[in-house]
């Protein structure tokens, strides 16, 4: 067939693919099917890039990251509505709207928690789309919207000129997995889908915003070309024509009827994909809204009902402790199961010792209890009134409750961590940091084989690593033992790695890349680091009195003499291939910037740390040169600026020959 023929037809295939998934819920291609079109598609729009349309669905996994987002303005204002916090509220406004106008029927609809947005076509083509902002103008946020699937990129038999209404958010299953990336990666948590959902449609790179998984529901026409509607209802089936995900709603007309469907929204909101914090009422005719007006800031025609979070007393009948994949010891309270939002709760947060303290939270106690953002269960506060006799405040543990390793306060010293090396909770996480790039840089040992090696239980410790066999892991792969062996050698390869990235893959707090790097520069061998006390560390440059403690803190452990032998048994080097005979720019900080024609960034950086100095990514008063190649750019202006010296790569090589 031809390229440009195929190419059509695999567009057309998955974008209704797409459709089917995204918007109507009820996909009709297997998974692996589609992932076979989409990289026939990716191998044809690589051979013939002249026929890839700027609209496939290759394109939507982000393209180049931003500086910055330009504002927008919007040609009609994304106005907010009025909140009412009550049914008797609510329907003082019902009631005034149907005083002024005769017959009115209301559309009822959940409200979504997440980031309002204006989304503009031209000729059916996506153009432009916009955060709400101020209300008159937002931010351009049109690569970060292309990544979101169920906005359509072409609209079949649409107007002219388009723009619609939607709201952003993140369904609870894409929160979930973000957070457990978040945490598995030792980032903070987002605290809610909402915020996690304003955070990444909020992303300078748009890659970034397409691992999120964000989604999104149309629920109006700001602007329509060539078309003439009479009611809401129907602008939102056309917009279903159109193929757009739409709100659902309901249209109604007795005060009864709203309060009934209100409340059952509530009832089954843990049935919905994404959180919703009320429900918005409107006037359906479209002739009415324009009678009833607006004020400054709200449209008289509609209303935000606003669910009260729901609080109710219950009993903590035990508290226990979980230890987080970062080592984080997060307390947790057992209670008396309760009904709330639409769930049965049994337990709930306590954050940290600081939080129990303050509230004084005791097993026994009677406890106020709801949902934190509608999603996480926390304690409120407790009932002193009904406090039995005999109860005693409660303290976290001074051993981690898995593994038996002291814990210790975090630097801010709002949370203990357990320092176990070997801590089974931790384990996936230290191995991944282990066989990172940075670190012992071993290819093939990814999140999946890591987990089906956890499972099998034949690594419980970094060091197991280099004890696996060819029987132990051929299973893991469908090549069987093609991949295994693969692995093994790369595993056998990464011994010979310097002691540089064995003392950064060990994970020890505060001790990074560039840290390991100058601390085997340093002590020349692990032994020679295992050996040294505080005040000689502190003497090491960018070791500092918390990082030098955390060293000695980490080889005192059990765990780790124990790891570090495991290691020592395996092979694995444990001398510096770094050290520094030569410190010609011992003091002395570089900046490299530009395209380098002679070496890479790395071999130059290696070049620059082997003779005592160190590499810097962005200039001020304390660099003492920056090295330039082709397009320089900024840095190289700034410089000049505060009167650095700057180098060619010729110069930059006659310094270091």
């Amino acid at each position: 067939m031809d390229p440009k023929e195929r190419i059509r037809e695999l567009t057309a295939l998955l974008t209704e693919a797409n459709y089917r998934y995204y918007v109507l819920d009820d996909p009709t291609m297997p998974d692996f099917e589609y992932d076979r079109f989409l990289r026939e598609l990716e191998n044809l729009e690589a051979a013939n890039p002249e026929m890839a349309s700027p609209d496939s669905p290759t394109k939507r996994v982000g393209g180049e990251a931003l500086s910055q987002f330009e504002k927008v303005s919007h040609p009609v204002p994304l106005m907010s509505l009025q909140d009412v916090f009550s049914l008797e509220e609510l329907n003082d406004f019902l009631q005034k709207t149907q005083a002024a106008e005769e017959n009115v029927v209301f559309s009822v609809e959940p409200k979504i928690d997440g980031l309002s947005v204006a989304l503009e076509y031209v000729d059916g083509k996506f153009v432009r789309g916009a955060t709400r902002g101020d209300g008159n103008v937002g931010e351009d946020v049109t690569e970060n919207l292309k990544t979101i699937h169920s906005i359509p990129m072409i609209l079949e038999n649409a107007p002219a000129r388009l723009i619609v209404r939607g709201e952003v958010f993140m369904p609870k299953k894409s929160f979930e997995k973000l957070n457990q990336r978040q945490e598995a990666e030792g980032k903070p948590l987002f605290a809610n889908p909402r915020n996690a959902a304003a955070g990444s449609l909020r992303q300078l790179d748009p890659k970034i915003a397409a691992k999120r998984g964000l989604d999104i529901y149309i629920f109006n026409i700001q602007l329509v070309e060539g078309k003439e509607f009479t009611s809401h209802c129907e602008t939102l089936e056309y917009l279903k024509s159109l193929r757009f995900k739409v709100i659902p709603n309901a249209k109604l007309r007795g005060i009864p009827e709203i309060d009934a469907e209100i409340l059952s929204i509530n009832e089954n909101r843990e049935k919905l994909t994404c959180d919703i914090d009320g429900a918005v009422i409107k006037v359906d005719d479209l002739s009415q809204r324009e009678r009833l007006g607006t004020t400054a800031k709200f449209p008289r025609w509609a209303a935000a009902y606003k669910y009260p979070p729901e609080i109710k007393p219950t009993v903590v009948e035990d508290i226990i402790v979980q230890v987080g994949r970062t080592g984080v010891l997060t307390p947790k309270a057992v209670v008396r199961p309760v009904r709330l939002a639409g769930t049965t709760v049994t337990n709930a947060t306590l954050h940290n010792q600081d939080f129990i303290t303050q509230r004084d939270i005791r097993i026994g106690d009677t406890v106020q209890i709801r949902k934190a953002g509608e999603i996480i269960p926390e304690i409120l506060e407790v009932d002193f009134s009904r406090r039995p006799e005999g109860t005693v405040p409660y303290h976290l543990p001074a051993s981690c409750p898995v593994c038996g390793a002291k814990v210790e306060q975090d630097e801010d010293g709002a949370f203990l961590r357990c320092t176990g090396a070997e801590c089974p909770a931790q384990l996936s996480r230290n191995i991944a940091h282990f066989v990172s790039r940075d670190a012992m840089d071993i290819e093939g040992l990814g999140s999946a084989i890591v987990e089906g090696l956890i499972e099998k239980g034949l690594i419980k410790s970094p060091a197991d690593i280099y004890y696996l066999t060819l029987e132990d892991i051929k299973s893991l792969w469908k090549s069987g033992s093609t991949a295994a062996k693969k692995l093994l050698k790369a595993i056998e390869a990464s011994k010979e790695q310097d002691v540089s990235r064995l003392i950064y893959a060990l994970g020890i707090r505060q001790v990074g890349a560039k840290t390991g790097k100058v601390l085997a520069s340093t002590f020349g061998s692990l032994d020679a680091l295992m050996a040294a006390s505080e005040v000689e560390l502190t003497a090491v440059p960018d070791v500092g009195g918390i990082t030098a403690a955390n060293i000695c803190d980490w080889f005192g452990q059990e765990q780790s003499r124990h790891m570090v032998e495991r290691l020592r048994q395996a092979g694995v080097n444990f001398e510096s291939k770094r050290v520094i005979t030569d410190a010609r720019f011992a003091g002395k900080t570089f900046v490299l910037t530009g395209a380098l024609s002679k070496f890479t960034r790395e071999e130059a950086t290696e070049k620059i740390e082997l003779l005592g100095g160190k590499a810097a990514g962005s200039v001020s008063k304390k660099t003492s040169y920056v090295v330039v190649g082709e397009n320089a750019g900024s840095k190289e202006r700034k410089a000049r600026e505060l009167g650095i010296p700057i180098l060619s790569e010729d110069e930059f090589l006659e310094m270091i020959q």
